[in-house]
């Protein structure tokens, strides 16, 4: 079973930091690249980070000297923490994961998780 489960959401404070974890089944995972998206009502969705199993990191422009992303490939886990949260922040984070190659193109990525939500305000 192909499985991608988020956890680490809630409500967070403006300047803040944020966690955020995601456990995968080992067909979305081994071998797997796997990102980090998150969505603002109203927009698209947008890449934030993305990790290789060789834990080579890609960031997006707007989080890159905020955000870290690791994986521990021993458990299926992959995080990311995102520090000095701002309101624009605020969205559905998601999980996904795709074979083998980098992208950050949501299209290109097979397996997604239900995702949680992130709220940034004061």
């Amino acid at each position: 079973q192909v499985q991608l489960v988020e956890s680490g959401g809630g409500l967070m404070q403006p300047g803040g930091s944020l966690r955020l974890s995601c456990a995968a089944s080992d067909r979305a995972f081994k071998g797997y690249f796997v990102g980090w998206f998150r969505q603002a009502p109203g927009k698209e969705r947008e890449f934030v980070a993305g990790v290789s199993m060789g834990v080579s990191t890609l960031y997006a422009d707007s989080v890159n000297d905020r955000a870290t992303i690791s994986r521990d490939n021993t458990k299926n886990l992959v995080f990311l923490q995102l520090n000095r949260l701002k309101p624009d922040d605020t969205g559905v984070y998601y999980c996904a994961s795709r074979l083998a190659v980098a992208s950050s193109l949501p299209q290109q990525f097979e397996y997604w998780g239900q995702g949680t939500q992130v709220t940034v305000s004061s």
